[in-house]
């Protein structure tokens, strides 16, 4: 008799394994997903950060526009927005961009970087 208890716990105890891997897979998947997502977000961040500080130096320098510009987007995630602008001794960069792969997302990465220019660096007090 106690040979059939046992043959009869292993049959119940198959199922829950099944049931329990068929909840924790999809959310396994789920969090992995999420966690990658929040890297490509994290890294284009970052190379938005980069792009604004590199338009910045080189807009203090008084680099040409266009060469601002393009020096901004070569660092910038792909499809970036680069924005340059003088407001009296200081220039400001700024960069918008989507992150890669998440195009779907309803947001944009944004950086922006001011720096004062060469010319009116030590003038005045």
């Amino acid at each position: 008799m106690r040979r059939c208890e046992r043959g009869r716990g292993k049959g119940v105890d198959a199922g829950f394994v099944t049931a329990e891997s068929a909840v924790v897979l999809p959310v396994l998947v789920a969090f992995t997903t999420a966690l990658v997502w929040g890297l490509l977000v994290v890294a284009a961040q970052i190379q938005c950060v980069d792009a604004a500080r590199m338009g910045a130096r080189a807009a203090a320098r008084q680099d040409p526009a266009g060469s601002v510009t393009e020096l901004a987007r070569a660092t910038a995630p792909r499809g970036a927005r680069v924005t340059v602008d003088r407001e009296g001794d200081r220039v400001r960069v700024v960069v918008v961009a989507k992150p890669p792969v998440l195009h779907g997302l309803p947001f944009d990465v944004r950086e922006e970087a001011v720096a004062q220019a060469e010319e009116t660096v030590g003038v005045g007090s």
